[in-house]
């Protein structure tokens, strides 16, 4: 399988993002997740979660429901990535997630950087707030010249950061987990190319 879209609750993205989003194989909802890929007229495949904020009540009969109990250890998001990452898709893409609280949104961009999730070749969020890219080992990642791209070490210093067609370039650096250093940064090229040996970049063009 090769792309896989997971629309999470919260906020969703605006229509300019919505519109960047790739061809999927495979649409999957992560509880009130739902309402969103309904609202923005994707058809659903798997619906996962204990559907405790789904506002949505026209749920096709024949779609697959993965209900849990509300008395479980995991986010609904956590829930459909562990489902997910069973299908080996080559990219993962999840839609939402931030907005309302803000320990779901922090926890959500810690999950994403989990090692759970460390042999996906692509995952990236979008969401109101912009694009998110997770950078295990090496990403390019595309960009108009002059916007900005923030990185951030996640879970632990990010060793041997690399990058290419950013103003202000690493060679092999560490950017140890907690320092800002990474914030702010630009494009210069329509490109930029991230590599790091060691630990997890959670790479983030902010919407301005």
């Amino acid at each position: 399988m090769d792309t896989v879209l997971i629309f999470a609750g919260g906020d969703a993205p605006t229509q300019s993002l919505i519109d960047e989003l790739p061809n999927a194989d495979w649409i999957v909802a992560a509880d009130s997740g739902y309402d969103t890929a309904i609202a923005q007229g994707f058809s659903v495949d798997l619906l996962v979660g204990d559907l405790d904020s789904i506002e949505s009540s026209d749920i096709p009969p024949g779609m697959t429901v993965e209900r849990h109990s509300p008395d479980k250890d995991a986010t609904d998001l956590e829930l459909a990535l562990a489902r997910v990452i069973g299908e080996q898709p080559r990219r993962i893409v999840v839609v939402g997630g931030s907005g309302g609280r803000i320990d779901h949104e922090l926890a959500t961009a810690a999950l994403l950087c989990s090692d759970s999730w460390a042999d996906v070749d692509e995952l990236d969020w979008v969401s109101d707030r912009g694009w998110g890219h997770v950078v295990w080992d090496r990403r390019i990642i595309h960009g108009d010249i002059g916007t900005m791209l923030t990185l951030i070490p996640m879970g632990g210093a990010a060793l041997g950061v690399q990058t290419k067609g950013l103003q202000w370039d690493l060679q092999g650096e560490i950017l140890a987990y907690g320092t800002t250093r990474g914030v702010s940064n630009v494009f210069t090229g329509p490109v930029a190319d991230i590599r790091v040996t060691g630990g997890c970049l959670l790479a983030l063009i902010p919407r301005v």
